[in-house]
């Protein structure tokens, strides 16, 4: 598969899609179940959860699809400190009740860790089907075109070793690790700019894209939260 296909740029309207493929493919992992263990509940939880910070990448960041909808990587701009989502404590309070204190804690353990220099930072990355279908690496390698253009080094931080692996064959290399609790950990990368030091970078706008398509194949099964 050609894992080198172009990436679209999201817009407000793909929130929702977005959120879906956070939601469908976080629910059923060992980190969804540990930030909310009432599996009923789940979904609703993540999903209300997955759209704060979707929504707030729009507005500092930036979030790119696969053409066909099946695959998503979420970034923030850190070029310097950037404030808390709009009324945050509370949209967080509201989406997920009782479970708030495994998000605060998730947050906490996540950004005690975060470098201080400029960079941007893959934050999700969702993607459709098995591991072996190859849209996680061509959305991957899609994004990191665009964000090799501001010239600026990329970090991530990863749960699974798949998703390590795929990180190590894009460039990145191992920071540093986090612990979550006692069976979760995160592993967080780094990769550096193939620019030229000092070369000055401009954020270049994707051309104006056609409408999503999306897939009619079951919901994703893989995500990793960066």
């Amino acid at each position: 598969m050609n894992v080198t296909q172009p990436v679209v740029r999201a817009r407000w309207c793909d929130i929702g899609r977005i959120a879906d493929l956070v939601t469908e493919t976080l629910a059923p992992t060992g980190l969804g179940a540990w930030l909310v263990p009432d599996e009923r509940r789940r979904p609703t939880i993540l999903a209300a959860v997955a759209r704060i910070w979707i929504e707030y990448a729009l507005l500092f960041g930036d979030a790119f699809l696969l053409p066909n909808g099946t695959a998503v990587t979420v970034w923030f701009h850190r070029y310097r400190p950037i404030p808390p989502p709009a009324r945050y404590a509370d949209r967080l309070t509201e989406a997920c009740g009782g479970h708030l204190d495994r998000f605060l804690q998730f947050d906490r353990a996540l950004a005690a860790r975060r470098p201080t220099e400029a960079h941007n930072h893959l934050a999700l990355l969702a993607a459709p089907g098995p591991t072996g279908s190859g849209h996680a690496a061509a959305a991957l390698a899609g994004a990191q075109q665009w964000m090799d253009t501001l010239g600026l080094p990329t970090y991530a931080e990863v749960f699974t070793d798949n998703d390590r692996k795929l990180l190590r064959r894009h460039g990145y290399t191992l920071r540093g690790t986090v612990l979550l609790d006692d069976h979760t950990t995160a592993h967080s990368m780094w990769r550096l700019s193939p620019l030229r030091r000092g070369r000055s970078s401009r954020n270049v706008r994707s051309p104006v894209r056609g409408p999503l398509v999306l897939p009619d194949n079951n919901p994703s099964t893989r995500w990793a939260l960066r």
